[in-house]
């Protein structure tokens, strides 16, 4: 989706009024839930329809309620499927081990430095035995950072004239975050493979 389909679904929420801020927010509700477009995407679209202070409160209080509904239901309704469904995903697997022992730190800097995508962690430690607190607060905690900088990658790719060196910044950030959960998703996932 590029930036005019960002223009464009902002322009249109906004034209709903308070159903069309409705809808953005629970956009970033569930997005982390059915990952179906890039977060940064869905964060664009709200710091143009709530401004950039406020779209970025909606996107991570959405982000973090989308995360922790997704958690509880897995938990609660969906353990065999979810058994099932990560079955597959030897690395999810291995970082369940991981987190199994250590969940608040684990799941915060997994939050903040990308190792194993959102809906990965959120399905993972659901059937897990990490503690419900560790996991809200290490959520809480950890996709502070992360979404308030894809909030501000959003808004300045869609700015891209007035905030050239913010979004040089911010996206050269990004990337190092990037570059140490590749480091991270080896050392923690490869460990696993010599014990």
């Amino acid at each position: 989706m590029g930036k005019w389909n960002v223009q464009h679904v902002s322009d249109l929420l906004e034209a709903w009024g308070l159903w069309g801020h409705f809808l953005g927010a629970l956009l970033a509700f569930v997005q982390p839930v059915v990952p179906f477009m890039p977060f940064v995407v869905v964060a664009g679209v709200n710091v143009l329809v709530f401004g950039l202070w406020l779209g970025f409160v909606v996107n991570y209080v959405m982000a973090v309620l989308g995360a922790i509904t997704e958690f509880w239901l897995a938990r609660n309704y969906g353990r065999a499927w979810v058994e099932k469904k990560i079955a597959n995903h030897v690395y999810i697997q291995k970082f369940n081990k991981q987190i199994e022992y250590h969940g608040f730190i684990y799941i915060t800097i997994s939050r903040i430095i990308p190792v194993i995508p959102s809906f990965g962690i959120n399905l993972g430690a659901a059937v897990m035995r990490v503690k419900t607190m560790d996991f809200v607060l290490g959520t809480i905690v950890g996709k502070l950072p992360m979404i308030l900088l894809e909030s501000f990658i959003g808004h300045d790719l869609l700015h891209f004239q007035h905030n050239k060196i913010r979004l040089l910044i911010m996206l050269g950030i990004f990337v190092f975050l990037l570059f140490v959960g590749h480091i991270c998703k080896k050392k923690w996932l490869g460990s696993d493979e010599r014990t």
